[in-house]
């Protein structure tokens, strides 16, 4: 089964640039022992653009869907054979990317 796994940020703690190297470290053994799909790093929310068609006309909005303190900062998708597996995987990423981690399989 495949995970959304969804980092979460606050900005309160913004991070930097020395947990890049763990962060790598983490996604190469997810590679090696086949969890791995994809993950990526999300622009700031002001890099946002919301776009609204269920009218007459498409609505282009910048900034993020919602206002809120906390916001999406990146993803994993991974593939593991239960929830168990990933929760202990997430587990570990919340430790190497210092920031909080939600779990959500695919339907």
């Amino acid at each position: 089964m495949q995970y959304l796994v969804s980092v979460i940020d606050d900005k309160s703690n913004p991070g930097s640039t020395d947990r890049q190297p763990a962060i790598s470290a983490f996604n190469e053994r997810l590679v090696a022992e086949g969890y791995w799909v994809f993950s990526g790093g999300l622009a700031d929310t002001t890099a946002a653009t919301v776009i609204d068609n269920r009218g007459e006309q498409a609505v282009l909005t910048d900034g993020p869907f919602v206002e809120s303190k906390e916001y999406l900062a990146g993803v994993w998708v991974w593939e593991a054979p239960d929830l168990d597996v990933v929760l202990k995987l997430a587990a570990e990423a919340s430790k190497v990317c210092d920031r909080k981690i939600e779990v959500r399989p695919f339907q």
